[in-house]
């Protein structure tokens, strides 16, 4: 089993979603985003069905980045609760799989003694 996982999280408009994804990027804590176009959401929200247009950033990264990177997503998004989600790559390119972990740097923040 892998420790790589991909984590999404939706934005307001492309600016925003790149905006988040180069801090993450510089940060190291992710090593690879792919932001998808405009995506329709419907979901509930202060007890109405509410329709957006978003767009979904897609992060490869590994396990051990992901409470820094969700910390620094709710410092960044303007949403009072953002989308962020994780799922496992199971199986992948070793080689890529690989680059993932080298790519990344987990706990570069809040280290300090």
């Amino acid at each position: 089993m892998s420790e790589a996982i991909i984590v999404m999280v939706t934005c307001p408009s492309s600016p925003e979603a790149e905006k988040i994804a180069n801090s993450l990027l510089e940060e190291r804590l992710v090593a690879c985003v792919n932001i998808a176009g405009r995506i329709r959401s419907l979901y509930h929200w202060q007890g109405a069905v509410t329709r957006e247009s978003e767009s979904l950033l897609l992060m490869k990264t590994r396990t051990e980045c992901f409470d820094e990177l969700s910390r620094r997503v709710k410092e960044l998004h303007p949403y009072e609760v953002p989308e962020i989600i994780a799922m496992p790559i199971m199986i992948g390119n070793p080689d890529y799989l690989d680059w993932i972990r080298e790519s990344t740097t987990p706990g570069r923040e809040g280290t300090e003694a």
